[in-house]
């Protein structure tokens, strides 16, 4: 089992103490065969730029996904990847349901991998939230059928608020949908992917399964935790069989719905456990998106909480996400063992190059910097970015 850790208190000390190691945030972590070069890490990045609506991803991921690992990061997440055309949550997502589409991925995986950094995809189902206009058109509501969109698939007839109400999965549905994240985390192996990453947050619909709010079955998918969770641990099963025994697994978890009677850092920290013994490795703990008006209370590394109570109650590794935006910051929640890695999102939107200049700050004297770059580096340009 996981040590017991400090409190996240440690957050709020302005300064930290870099052991005579280096910074922990930039100590190099393995993960069954896969070592990773530090603990810097992109997560999932939704782009909504497949224009071409056929789930090929295209030279915009390609500069996106590679100017992260350029820029230092450890490991980079591919945005959420449907394993089916109706998975997705828009029609200009990514996907890996075809051959052609893990082709594509083959030339983003080799540049990530020739920057030193570990490719990751996370391959997912939006459910009931799939079938929504793509984030550049910003339109409300569920795509209309005659536009482009598509039904949608859910656990039970239940609607995420202001899209179109779902079909509920009977039990070929179901099974179905096991089969084809078998046959998406098979291409990903096939695309040079280091890790995959299985989507259960932020109201997808392993997510939707697992929470009570949404998952209104009273058949062997449903009902009590035993069976809410079973859809995602035969997902898990499923997709170890396929990418063999050396590649890691992640799960992406929601640890809270934030809402009375719903999905809850306990129940995370139970299914985690299971899914650990069904053969994830690691578990990338998030929080939130079953529902759409809850209270959040938002801030400064407002979820890293969650991710060491899950990482703590189940004594599995985690990774802590949401609003981490400073080295001081991540390096606090990384030395205190909270977390096992941190997730950087917006932060590297911003900046790519964030983790070569957290690694400046940190005096991680690391050797990331690419050839190309040398001579930017502070030491070179008297300490000046």
């Amino acid at each position: 089992m996981r040590a017991r850790v400090p409190s996240l208190a440690v957050l709020r000390l302005p300064d930290i103490v870099v052991s005579d190691d280096g910074p922990a945030l930039f100590r190099p972590i393995t993960i069954r065969g896969l070592e990773i070069r530090n603990r810097v890490w992109v997560p999932p990045l939704c782009q909504y730029s497949v224009t071409a609506r056929d789930g090929v991803p295209t030279d915009w991921h390609l500069v996106h996904l590679g100017s992260m690992a350029a820029g230092g990061a450890g490991l980079v997440i591919a945005e959420a990847t449907a394993i089916s055309p109706e998975g997705r949550i828009s029609d200009h997502d990514t996907g890996l349901w075809n051959d052609e589409q893990a082709v594509a991925w083959a030339r983003v995986t080799a540049f990530l991998r020739s920057q030193g950094a570990a490719s990751g995809i996370q391959l997912a189902h939006a459910g009931r939230k799939a079938s929504v206009w793509p984030e550049p058109m910003r339109r409300p509501g569920s795509q209309p059928i005659e536009a482009g969109g598509w039904r949608t698939l859910a656990p039970s007839a239940v609607a995420f608020d202001g899209l179109r109400e779902p079909d509920a999965l009977d039990e070929a549905g179901i099974l179905a949908v096991i089969d084809d994240f078998r046959a998406a985390a098979r291409r990903a192996v096939r695309a040079g992917f280091d890790l995959v990453e299985v989507h259960a947050a932020h109201g997808y619909l392993l997510h939707q399964f697992l929470s009570p709010l949404s998952n209104l079955r009273t058949d062997r998918w449903g009902g009590d935790l035993e069976g809410r969770s079973r859809l995602l641990l035969e997902v898990v099963r499923a997709v170890r069989a396929e990418i063999g025994e050396r590649m890691p697994l992640l799960v992406r978890f929601s640890a809270t719905d934030w809402a009375p009677g719903g999905w809850d850092e306990e129940q995370t920290a139970l299914v985690a456990s299971r899914a650990a013994e069904s053969g994830a490795d690691f578990f990338d703990i998030s929080t939130g998106g079953l529902l759409r008006d809850v209270r959040i209370p938002v801030g400064p590394a407002y979820q890293a909480a969650h991710a060491e109570f899950v990482g703590d109650r189940a004594g599995v590794a985690v990774s802590a996400v949401g609003r981490i935006t400073t080295p001081v910051q991540a390096e606090a929640i990384v030395a205190s063992g909270a977390a096992d890695a941190v997730m950087f999102g917006k932060a590297m939107m911003r900046d790519p190059h964030f983790a070569m200049r957290a690694a400046e700050a940190l005096g991680a004297g690391t050797s990331m910097w690419p050839p190309q770059y040398l001579r930017a580096r502070p030491e070179v340009n008297d300490g000046e970015w």
